[in-house]
């Protein structure tokens, strides 16, 4: 239960009894003067208000100042446009059965990518996650150890993550009780069968378990991992700590959201305006919002080998209030990109602190991604830090969904010089794609997964 829930039941008991109780509790303190027992009902009732008040904003005070920052948005909760009476589904029904798609790429890279995080999965749990147009089941056997495996049983198709139980490092399927072993999908006990046979098993996919995140390897031709997940090792050792996490699903295609670190002329036009102007690009560039305002200058490019895998933006941040600059808030960024689905944005301030927002995107379905931001921060800065850091970024991200949610992707666009970097991040981006790698499929204008 919540701080506040438990505020609220505490100083709901508390009016309760004392406004129904007959004697004096709280006649005096001491040898002083009556406290309570002078005092009518309506005055009992309103001291009791007061103190339950005063529990529900101490509740609120310490999640504002203590607590992990978390945001978490539904398909349809942003970057859409709800007018004439419909509501927010409506509206994004609507815009997903209308819009064109284009010319897509293949819906699924080769690379790593989050299924949960680990403090999400404590040993013996198990959970169901949609990923890739998958369904798979995550546990985290008594070894400690995360195993992703696919979360239909081969016997008779039941979800081994709906009911099922950990046992040892196995997990067990809820209807007929089939164990399958989490390193390897192995069926390793039937209990009614007096042979498992060698053929019975689900896939497990090839996972890790780095920098407080479970991720799975997808590669479409079932190769094995080309790269490892760079461990920061400041998380490792306790130095940063969790500060909270933001998570959004775009309707999109994956290439879009990395692609936007190469679109240099998107950021001044998009984000300049400073984080109180919101997130309805109808209303960011009002006048009367133009008090708050971000620059940037912003640099992308590839690594070399042996890290090819990689990319990297850099960006320099300066704010200024009423035209007046702030150096106390300039903030260099380094955002690296490590393979389709990771990007650490590196924060390094000399007095805000150090720290890093993981910013992962998994694809649930061809054009839905789950994209995800947890921070990690100095464990000697104050938590209010790093979670207004977090909640600037959901902002600013929160204004490319908008996009995002109504574009159509173009395989061919119109680009001037300036733009050179966004051919040449398709470029870099295409690596990920195989010959095999899925494609979506159309048909009458609808989608066919």
């Amino acid at each position: 239960m919540s701080t506040g829930r438990v505020a609220c039941v505490i100083g709901l008991g508390v009016a309760a009894m004392l406004v129904l109780h007959t004697g004096d509790p709280l006649a005096s303190v001491g040898t002083g003067s009556p406290v309570w027992g002078d005092a009518g009902p309506l005055a009992r009732a309103a001291l009791c208000v007061i103190a339950g008040g005063s529990l529900l904003a101490a509740g609120w005070l310490h999640r504002l100042l203590f607590s992990p920052l978390e945001v978490l948005r539904g398909p349809d909760d942003v970057g859409y446009i709800a007018e004439d009476g419909r509501s927010r589904a409506q509206a994004a029904n609507e815009v997903r059965r209308r819009r064109k798609t284009g010319e897509l790429p293949p819906v699924y890279p080769n690379g790593w990518y989050r299924v949960t995080d680990s403090h999400r999965l404590q040993t013996g749990q198990v959970q169901s996650v949609s990923m890739l147009g998958e369904q798979v089941a995550v546990f985290r056997g008594q070894d400690g150890k995360a195993y992703v495996v696919d979360a239909y049983c081969p016997h008779l198709g039941a979800n081994l993550a709906v009911g099922g139980q950990v046992v040892g490092n196995c997990i067990e399927c809820p209807f007929h009780g089939w164990q399958f072993r989490g390193n390897d999908g192995k069926c390793v006990r039937i209990p009614y069968a007096e042979k498992v046979p060698e053929f019975a098993k689900v896939r497990s996919w090839p996972s890790c378990e780095v920098n407080g995140q479970i991720l799975v390897w997808f590669h479409c031709d079932g190769g094995d991992p080309q790269w490892a997940v760079p461990e920061q090792q400041e998380i490792t050792k306790g130095q940063w700590v969790y500060r909270g996490r933001t998570e959004h699903f775009i309707n999109a295609h994956i290439q879009e959201i990395p692609e936007n670190a190469a679109d240099i002329a998107h950021i001044a036009h998009l984000h300049t305006a400073g984080i109180t102007s919101g997130v309805d690009l109808r209303y960011t560039n009002s006048k009367t919002r133009e008090c708050l305002r971000h620059n940037w200058k912003v640099q992308w490019e590839p690594e070399p080998e042996p890290n090819e895998h990689c990319s990297q933006m850099l960006v320099k941040h300066a704010l200024t209030v009423f035209g007046r600059h702030w150096p106390l808030v300039d903030v260099d960024v380094v955002a690296r990109q490590v393979g389709p689905g990771v990007v650490f944005l590196l924060v390094d301030h000399s007095f805000l602190g150090r720290g890093v927002i993981l910013q992962c995107v998994t694809p649930v379905e061809p054009l839905l991604q789950c994209v995800s931001h947890t921070i990690f921060y100095q464990s000697n800065i104050p938590p209010l830090v790093p979670k207004f850091i977090l909640r600037a970024e959901c902002i600013q991200f929160e204004r490319d969904v908008m996009i995002w949610n109504n574009k159509k992707y173009v395989s061919k666009p119109l680009l001037v010089k300036e733009d050179s970097a966004i051919q040449k991040h398709r470029r870099w981006f295409s690596q990920f794609y195989s010959d095999n790698s899925p494609r979506l499929k159309h048909r009458r204008d609808t989608l066919d997964f």
